[in-house]
């Protein structure tokens, strides 16, 4: 067995043909499919169904196999590195989007800047799929909405992020520092669509105020709904980094006083190797949290110190409540 033969069938799982595996591998169809037919003579049993280009289940079972494998080997290369106070390799980092779009630049300096011969990888997605991703080891780390629900990851909290709502500049709205739900009755907001998370939130949170939302369109994404609010379809309730800098002069952001903070963190899988590679990230991470110039306003940095990985804890809100504002 031989870890080019690996690297195929990794890059079929995530490519989804010999075609697309070949082009991620720089290669031709052909040496994927020789590497393939290898290893399913060695292992004596099918990896592929050639009729549908799909994994079996036997496939799936190898791919999981192999992604540590790999991980170990990169991992291994890491770890000679350090001896040598050089910090190399590849780290696969998972952001939610309103997160990724402030902190990706920061991160790209300064890793570039500090270790120009560590490699991160950035994927951005909703905290469902980024914890799916790093359970199944196709990411070392996500950073995600709080707290998470499975039990093969470990987190820590990064920071708390306000609720708002985002009006153009001049709207009536933006003559409070801070509104409450009842104050949005009459005005027809895009939303969450009904039945996701964070409109169910929203709804309970209303209905125990016995307040009014109005919707003008259901949307079932965050990201969507805050470039339709860019875009001027209407006024939405959304995390307050979802408005980039340089569109403050144009939107404004005020804070729902009734709306809990969502909590976001850092992810890895439990009992996962964590490379010097991965520690320089967080290490990264940990300094971001640091920059005033880098935290958007509507942020509150949850810990001053190391980025600690630690399971089994629920964090409390500024208030107190132990009550998330559900995933993004």
């Amino acid at each position: 067995m031989e870890l080019r033969q690996l690297r195929a069938v990794l890059a079929i799982a995530d490519h989804g043909s010999f075609t697309a595996a070949a082009d991620a591998l720089d290669t031709v169809q052909s040496n994927i499919s020789a590497h393939i037919a290898r290893l399913e003579k060695e292992l004596d049993v099918a990896l592929v169904d050639r009729a549908t280009g799909q994994l079996t289940p036997a496939g799936q079972v190898v791919v999981e196999h192999a992604r540590q494998v790999v991980s170990d080997l990169t991992g291994l290369v890491s770890d000679l590195a350090a001896l040598e106070d050089r910090v190399v390799g590849t780290v696969r980092v998972g952001l939610i989007g309103t997160t990724a779009r402030w902190l990706v630049p920061w991160l790209f300096q300064a890793a570039s800047k500090r270790w120009p011969l560590l490699r991160p990888i950035y994927t951005e997605g909703t905290s469902s799929s980024l914890e799916a991703d790093v359970i199944a080891g196709e990411l070392d780390i996500a950073i995600i909405n709080l707290p998470s629900s499975s039990a093969d990851l470990v987190t820590a909290p990064m920071f708390e992020e306000d609720l708002v709502i985002v009006v153009p500049v001049g709207h009536e709205l933006t003559n409070n520092s801070e509104i409450s739900l009842r104050d949005l009755g009459n005005i027809p907001l895009l939303l969450p669509a009904l039945g996701t998370a964070f409109r169910n939130e929203l709804d309970h949170r209303a209905q125990k105020l016995n307040a009014t939302i109005l919707s003008k369109a259901d949307v079932n994404s965050i990201r969507l709904i805050a470039s339709l609010t860019l875009a001027g379809c209407g006024p939405s309730i959304l995390p307050a980094t979802a408005v980039p800098s340089y569109l403050k002069d144009r939107w404004a952001i005020v804070k729902i006083s009734d709306l809990a903070p969502r909590q976001v963190g850092v992810a890895r899988k439990k009992l996962a190797t964590q490379s010097p590679a991965i520690a320089a990230v967080l290490q990264l991470l940990e300094e971001a949290l640091t920059d005033g110039e880098v935290i958007p306003p509507g942020i509150v940095v949850s810990t001053r110190g190391p980025i600690t990985l630690q399971g089994g804890q629920r964090t409390k809100t500024r208030n107190g409540e132990d009550d998330r504002l559900p995933p993004e």
